[in-house]
């Protein structure tokens, strides 16, 4: 793909973003990530060991930090404060990393942002420094208040977290897309390859997914196979689709010059 994924002023070729739980071991991770294609992971610090805790195996070992952008996340928060020191010990752990993803949850059931909590926590992590994207809802209101915060990418969900629904609401990704100047990023909800080409085709600057991938019969292929569907989306979304018309037949190949019966 010739044009790039800007965030906090660095390139990436590839706009598929995935997460690093919930597989059977880190090997399977390593091999679902290079398939994948994805630059960026995330990992949840709370779940997930980079380091914090010493004599177990760290994801370090098997993505290497200098190949791959890790995204440390706050899976796991509920509250602003917890989301705050939970990336400050990231940013300990990563030796200075300030590349971050918010997530602040309103509850464990649904696993739905708290939006109050999670602006107080971004302005506060702006102020300390962090290039913060941010896991919200699909509320352009509340992209733009996240957007003037200083985030530097907003992540709306198509659905539920770990549900595979899909995009359920086109119409209010879409007014995000429209209202925000910083990159848009789906994050949650996407079950298989079509959901991400989905969201490529309206114009999303990338896509997020764990579970997807993860939960899959076959995570490697399932990886391979959202790669394709990012980049297809995408270059349907550049390419431009044609409008759509309701009752109103076009024929796909042009009718002058065809043998008409009366000339036979």
């Amino acid at each position: 793909m010739s044009d790039s994924l800007v965030i906090a002023g660095k390139s990436y070729t590839s706009r598929l973003l995935i997460g690093t739980g919930k597989y059977k071991d880190f090997a399977e991770t390593r091999a679902a990530v290079e398939a994948s294609g994805a630059q960026i992971v995330t990992v949840a610090i709370r779940r997930t060991n980079i380091g914090q805790n010493r004599g177990e195996p760290s994801l370090l070992e098997f993505l290497a930090p200098s190949k791959f952008t890790y995204l440390p996340n706050t899976a796991g928060c509920y509250t602003a404060q917890d989301a705050v020191r939970t990336l400050r010990l990231a940013r300990e752990l990563l030796d200075g990393h300030d590349l971050v993803k918010l997530e602040v949850l309103g509850d464990p059931h649904t696993l739905y942002p708290n939006m109050p909590e999670t602006l107080k926590a971004a302005e506060q992590l702006v102020k300390d420094g962090f290039k913060v994207m941010v896991y919200c809802s699909d509320d352009p209101i509340q992209a733009q208040m996240l957007e003037a915060a200083g985030c530097v990418a907003v992540m709306p969900l198509a659905s539920l977290i770990g549900s595979g629904m899909g995009i359920l609401n086109p119409w209010n990704l879409q007014l995000v897309i429209d209202r925000v100047k910083v990159p848009v990023l789906v994050d949650a909800g996407v079950g298989t390859a079509s959901d991400a080409a989905v969201a490529m085709e309206l114009g999303c600057d990338g896509v997020l997914m764990n579970t997807a991938v993860a939960a899959a019969k076959n995570p490697v292929l399932m990886a391979k196979a959202m790669k394709k569907a990012v980049e297809a989306g995408r270059e349907a979304f550049l390419a431009g689709r044609m409008p759509k018309k309701l009752y109103s037949a076009a024929p796909s190949s042009p009718s002058e010059g065809t043998i008409s019966s009366k000339a036979a």
